[in-house]
Order: C-alpha cells, then sequence, then structure tokens
C-alpha cells in the first residue's frame, strides 16, 4: 500500500513538472536547395553522386541557394552562418560571405510561410521581399 501512495506521489509530481515546463519552440530546419520558383527546382539545381549542385545554365531559369548546416551556397558566393535568432515565423541570420571578388558579413532577414517556403525580407526597403521554395530532388 505504502508503494503504491509513493508511486501515486512520484508520478503526480512529474506530471505536474512536466506542465508547467514551457515547451521549447523546433528551431526551422533550412537545411536543403531553395530556387526561387517551385516549379523550376530541376532546372536549377541537379544531383551529382549524393550531393545537390547547381545545374550547368541554372542561372538562366531563376536564382536558388544550397543550404548544409551552417554553409550556404549560391551560384558564385559562398556564405558561413555566424548566428542564427528565430522568433516565431522571424529568422535571423548573419554570415560571413565571400566570392572571387570579395568577402562581406550579410545579415538575412527571412520569414518562414511553411515548412517548404520562406521569404527573404529586405528591411529598410519596403515591398522588396524574394520567395524562395524547398525543392526536392
Amino acid at each position: 500500500m505504502f508503494c503504491k501512495r509513493r508511486i501515486s506521489a512520484v508520478a503526480a509530481t512529474l506530471l505536474g513538472i512536466g506542465l508547467t515546463l514551457p515547451v521549447e519552440a523546433r528551431a526551422f530546419e533550412l537545411t536543403g536547395a531553395w530556387a526561387s520558383q517551385a516549379d523550376l527546382c530541376k532546372m536549377v539545381f541537379t544531383n551529382k553522386g549524393k550531393q545537390i549542385v547547381f545545374a550547368e545554365l541554372s542561372d538562366l531559369f531563376g536564382s536558388g541557394f544550397i543550404i548544409d548546416g551552417k554553409r550556404i551556397k549560391g551560384r558564385s558566393t559562398q556564405c558561413t552562418i555566424k548566428s542564427r535568432k528565430q522568433n516565431g515565423d522571424a529568422l535571423e541570420l548573419s554570415a560571413s560571405c565571400a566570392s572571387s571578388i570579395m568577402t562581406s558579413n550579410v545579415n538575412f532577414s527571412l520569414k518562414v510561410k511553411d515548412e517548404d517556403n520562406i521569404v527573404r525580407q529586405f528591411p529598410g526597403m519596403d515591398g522588396m521581399a524574394l520567395q524562395y521554395s524547398r525543392c526536392s530532388l
């Protein structure tokens, strides 16, 4: 009898603690290939072995980028994400980027529409936004 009460008390305590702890928000997963138009994914990207790369004439069909962990790869630029901050559907990235000409620090302001669609916003430039869709290749 004593054992049943003790187990019940422990279970009730654990349940109470579980209900009062804040629920951790899941970070949005950016890894993948992103194109400016979902229906052009196969013209912007291609598979090379197990890796997704830009198709030979991809710049004729739209823009895009590939994210793998902390790396962002564009057609002519590569970036390393230095910091990431998510607040609801807003995602702020700070990255160090390099092209064949120069290096720079770039801030990306993204709005998550859903699991496969994001919008890059340009603060201070009202109406300027670029939508990207995740490609499944």
